[in-house]
Parts: structure tokens; C-alpha cells; sequence
């Protein structure tokens, strides 16, 4: 017969904060070990790539709190907030307020 299961704590909702997967302990039984919320990287500050930056360590906020400063950028202007593209197509052009009032003038 199949060995039931039941979770180990007392929440008994099938929500986000309660995944588990399966395992087998020693005495060979499968139980229930709870998994951790999968964090992601953040995501370029010009609002224009769509994908998450490369070189930040994709984790959760609590964790991203007690890492070292060179996890969580890369080195480089505008390390952790902003993709080597962007930041290679900003390069050549004045702030955008210098724009503005060149615009105006012309």
C-alpha cells in the first residue's frame, strides 16, 4: 500500500508559502521537506530589455540584505540597476534635461 503523507506544520492549504517536495529519510520513509520561495534578479532600470540583469544574485529580499556589496552589482557605471547595453547606448548621449532644452533652443 502507498504511504500517506501529511504536512508538518499546521498550515493544511495548498499556498505559496507552504510547497514542499518529497524525500526519503533514512529509515526509509517519505516525507514532506518545505522548499524556500525562489528569488528573482532585478530587472533593468530603463524600463526598455526585457530580461533580468546578468551578474546579481537572484534571491529573496531577507536574503539579498546579508549579501556583500559585490553580489548584488556588477562592476561597472550603473552596476546593479542597469544592463551593459543600455548603459553603451546612454554613453554618447547628454542627461536627458540637456535634451530638453537643445530641443527647445534648435
Amino acid at each position: 500500500m502507498v504511504q500517506r503523507l501529511t504536512y508538518r506544520r499546521r498550515l493544511s492549504y495548498n499556498t505559496a508559502s507552504n510547497k514542499t517536495r518529497l524525500s526519503r529519510t533514512p529509515g526509509n520513509r517519505i516525507v514532506y521537506l518545505y522548499t524556500k520561495k525562489v528569488g528573482k534578479a532585478p530587472k533593468s532600470a530603463c524600463g526598455v530589455c526585457p530580461g533580468r540583469l546578468r551578474g546579481v544574485r537572484a534571491v529573496r529580499p531577507k536574503v539579498l540584505m546579508r549579501l556583500s556589496k559585490t553580489k548584488k552589482h556588477v562592476s561597472r557605471a550603473y552596476g546593479g540597476s542597469m544592463c551593459a547595453k543600455c548603459v553603451r547606448d546612454r554613453a554618447g548621449k547628454p542627461p536627458v534635461c540637456q535634451r530638453l532644452s537643445v530641443q527647445r533652443d534648435g
